[in-house]
């Protein structure tokens, strides 16, 4: 274990006054674990980790609301790496590369009756899954709290067992949740990058969700969603919404997914606009359920469908609604490999949408070509940051600035 040695830093001190934080403390492992620090922490607190190895000793809970239950009044065994419960603090890594926290646990940090809580500037790793299925183990935990969660690598939590399908996932809101998981990279899980259950909503933007099982953001039971600008790929499925649950979801770039790219089923209401559902293993876009109503408008949904039918026919648009429930207009639906659309006509040169190729520069950055057809062709409606008619893609509309989009080489 490496040791660390106290900081002086009065830079940082200044803004922490600045921002009228009630105290400072310094995390010295040699001193005391992180552990001790949290729990002899006021709320209001803030705790500065310095770059080195935090490593917890699991914690056993019986959880009386299971998270992810047909029967919610159902006893959950889980163990907590970190916990922060009552109280509100912030959490400081020094580096997000060289401060790390290792868990040891199916909720890594858990957040419990924690109200405006932040967590910054670290790497959340080494968790243990845990045998109870019903456990909803992730990297963060949140449950009746609100917490920031931002430039945090949640990462390499990938410990599985033979009698639980489900792993470990990134971020996952609990009931009473209120979350904004903000520009954080959540990579190399074993379950889902984001998942809220009942009651939780959440700001997800801006982050690299990548390389995991289940879904890269799933929305569930009846919590509700803000989604835009992230970069989610190498999952099962891409973005879900479930049950009653209602999501907004924006410029996003959903690609090289096993299964589906975007999923609405069930009772939930989505709204997909200017997004990139590029090159999915079945299809690019689909609406499961008759009761399901939203929008899907200004989405490029192209090349979808290179591996064998799984979960949905290989094709761009796959509705089991109607057009009075699920509207579709001003999208490019080009190229995917069992047909542009599957459950009602070819839209094609209807309500706005083309089939055209795309031109991008590259298919990393999702930035088109001057001469692409999906310049100025969005809704007339939606205006682009510059003023134009919004483009159809992830930089058309007014949230299509290019923070967590990647550069074309």
């Amino acid at each position: 274990m490496k040791k660390l040695n106290p900081l002086i830093n009065y830079t940082l001190l200044s803004l922490l006054i600045i921002l009228n934080l009630n105290c400072l403390l310094f995390a010295i492992q040699h001193e005391q674990n992180l552990q001790t620090l949290i729990d002899n922490t006021n709320s209001g607190d803030t705790l500065f980790l310095k770059n080195g190895i935090y490593e917890a000793t699991p914690k056993s809970i019986i959880e009386k609301i299971c998270g992810n239950c047909v029967e919610p009044l159902t006893d959950v065994q889980a163990t907590v790496g970190f916990y922060i419960k009552g109280k509100s603090i912030k959490i400081y890594g020094e580096n997000p590369d060289s401060t790390i926290l290792i868990t040891n646990a199916g909720y890594g940090i858990l957040f419990e009756n924690s109200y405006d809580s932040y967590i910054s500037n670290l790497t959340v790793t080494g968790g243990i899954r845990d045998p109870d299925g019903n456990a909803t183990d992730a990297g963060i935990v949140v449950k009746n709290s609100r917490v920031t969660i931002e430039n945090v690598h949640i990462v390499n939590n990938t410990h599985r067992i033979d009698t639980v399908v489900v792993g470990i996932g990134g971020v996952f809101g609990r009931e009473g949740g209120e979350l904004f998981i903000l520009n954080n990279i959540i990579r190399n899980n074993g379950w889902d990058g984001v998942a809220l259950y009942r009651g939780a909503t959440a700001v997800i933007a801006d982050n690299i969700i990548e390389t995991g099982r289940g879904a890269g953001i799933g929305i569930t039971w009846d919590a509700g969603a803000i989604v835009y600008r992230n970069r989610i790929s190498g999952y099962w499925k891409g973005i879900g919404t479930f049950g009653e649950s209602r999501a907004v979801v924006r410029n996003n770039a959903v690609f090289n997914n096993l299964g589906w790219g975007i999923i609405a089923t069930g009772n939930a209401y989505m709204e997909v606009l200017n997004n990139v559902i590029y090159h999915n293993g079945n299809c690019g876009f689909a609406v499961w359920r008759e009761s399901t109503r939203g929008i899907l408008k200004n989405n490029i949904i192209a090349k979808n469908g290179w591996k064998d039918e799984w979960v949905c026919p290989c094709v761009g648009v796959w509705m089991n609604t109607s057009l009075e429930n699920f509207s579709i207009e001003y999208n490019n639906v080009w190229d995917n490999s069992a047909g542009n659309y599957e459950g009602i006509d070819d839209q094609t040169d209807k309500n706005g949408n083309i089939s055209q190729n795309p031109q991008f520069i590259n298919s990393n950055s999702f930035r088109l070509n001057p001469e692409s057809p999906c310049i100025n062709s969005g809704d007339p409606i939606i205006i682009d940051s510059n003023g134009t008619r919004s483009d159809i893609g992830i930089y058309g509309g007014p949230l299509g600035n290019t923070r967590c989009q990647m550069p074309d080489s």
